[in-house]
């Protein structure tokens, strides 16, 4: 284990291990606070900063942060790192590589080529050296694309998740706020529903409604309902119309087990979801929540800092090159991100690191009623995010989701967004609006009165 010091204004700096190297020069959030790990002061954190920009990237690969023989996500990141996609940036300090990354030579076919060479430790170190405008520049220039019945991820697209949750899964009140959705341009990213339980009943009778409507009114997207992977598992089985299997993951072994899932759980339905083959211009068929403070809540982190504990968990999305990855920014809480500034950095930190690993990256940009955070954060997080260059949002009737309790941006606010930046629908979603009439001549969404999407509401609340 390697000692890193550094020397400002004449005092010297000790940092026993790589990992509390990290923890000290992160920016400052409360959940690093809480588990102790955060820097002391502002002039421990900087002498960390430039004690960080000397540490070799190659360090990563013999220095892990959770020991190799005790955690399945270090053995996931160390046995399959590509020595060859590394190759370009081996010889690189880690404030060499933020150099190199805001260089011209790193355009979009260079970093999509090392993306499978970059561990997420790699990239949580170079995002704590870089400002926020630095974290936008680079990961705009990183595009992904999957795809299932709709394509996200091309250039000049923003995709959207309709989210219709309801305290009671009452259909009528699903069935209101997917219409809303609907008629506002939203969902090609995913229909997807959190459950209020997690009893297979409930989850079947929530596919079984969205497959109903996907099909009768031929909306070229896909419906995912947010229950435990084992559900999923056991639901397929039985013929449910499942299209992606969802699952929180987190960037330790211990974490994930919190979480009930382990990685031999995660193949097994990603193998039986391609079986089933629902996807008609591809077949990416998983969906990844992620959140910075998740592996500190579940007393589970080991020391390391939230936010490189986050990108740890990329690397267990990037084995099933999902369809869909969001970190729920500001679910967790202030314990962890206690203000709109905070939750903004972990935004930024998050898409950056994703995007880096190669994952189709988006975001819930969102907080809970108790932080220190309001609807004008929900804004400079939603713009900042559309210039990086997001792949998705997700979006709640009137950005308050009165399930979950919590506020996040709405079908309004992507409107917003595609209108300012100039960013359009998937395409097949799109054609889709084109279809029914809810395009306007600019590319926008027109008001209607009458629409015949309006029997989604009728039918279902008869």
């Amino acid at each position: 284990m390697s000692v890193h010091t550094a020397t400002l204004g004449g005092e010297r700096y000790r940092f026993a291990s790589l990992a509390r190297l990290l923890a000290a020069a992160s920016p400052e959030r409360s959940g690093d606070r809480l588990a102790g790990l955060a820097a002391d002061d502002a002039r421990q954190r900087v002498a960390a900063r430039w004690a960080l920009a000397e540490v070799p990237l190659a360090t990563f690969l013999t220095e892990p942060l959770i020991p190799y023989e005790s955690d399945d996500v270090t053995r996931l990141i160390l046995d399959t790192h590509d020595r060859a996609a590394f190759a370009p940036v081996a010889a690189l300090t880690v404030g060499e590589f933020r150099e190199w990354l805001l260089s011209e030579a790193a355009d979009a076919p260079a970093l999509a080529a090392l993306a499978p060479g970059l561990t997420p430790e790699m990239t949580a170190a170079v995002s704590k050296l870089m400002g926020n405008a630095d974290l936008v520049a680079v990961a705009r220039k990183v595009r992904v694309v999957t795809a299932f019945r709709s394509t996200i991820g091309l250039p000049g697209r923003l995709a959207t998740r309709l989210q219709p949750n309801h305290p009671t899964d009452d259909p009528a009140g699903v069935a209101a706020a997917l219409l809303d959705g609907l008629l506002l341009g939203s969902g090609d990213a995913v229909i997807g529903i959190n459950p209020a339980t997690d009893s297979p009943k409930a989850v079947r009778d929530l596919l079984d409604l969205l497959d109903g409507v996907i099909r009768r009114y031929a909306i070229p997207t896909q419906s995912c309902v947010l229950c435990h992977v084992t559900t999923s598992i056991d639901l397929m089985a039985s013929g449910a119309p499942v299209d992606l299997v969802f699952q929180s993951i987190a960037g330790t072994q211990a974490a994930n087990a919190s979480f009930g899932v382990t990685l031999g759980l995660l193949d097994e339905a990603h193998q039986a979801a391609r079986a089933l083959g629902r996807g008609t211009v591809g077949n990416h068929v998983m969906y990844f929540e992620t959140g910075q403070g998740s592996a500190l809540s579940a007393g589970a982190h080991h020391g390391v800092d939230q936010q490189t504990v986050e990108a740890r968990a990329y690397a267990v999305a990037r084995r099933y090159d999902p369809l869909l990855v969001n970190t729920v920014v500001g679910f967790i809480g202030p314990e962890y991100l206690y203000d709109g500034r905070q939750i903004l950095r972990a935004a930024l930190e998050d898409h950056f690191c994703g995007k880096l690993l190669g994952l189709p990256m988006g975001l819930d940009i969102c907080y809970t009623n108790h932080a220190d955070a309001d609807d004008d954060d929900i804004a400079t997080m939603l713009t900042m995010l559309g210039v990086a260059g997001a792949s998705f949002v997700i979006c709640t009737p009137g950005g308050d989701d009165i399930m979950l309790n919590y506020q996040s941006a709405s079908y309004h606010d992507a409107l917003y967004l595609r209108e300012v930046l100039g960013l359009r629908p998937a395409p097949e979603f799109e054609a889709w609006l084109e279809s029914i009439g809810l395009l306007n001549g600019r590319g926008g969404i027109r008001e209607v009165a009458g629409h015949p999407l309006t029997a989604i509401g009728r039918g279902l609340a008869a």
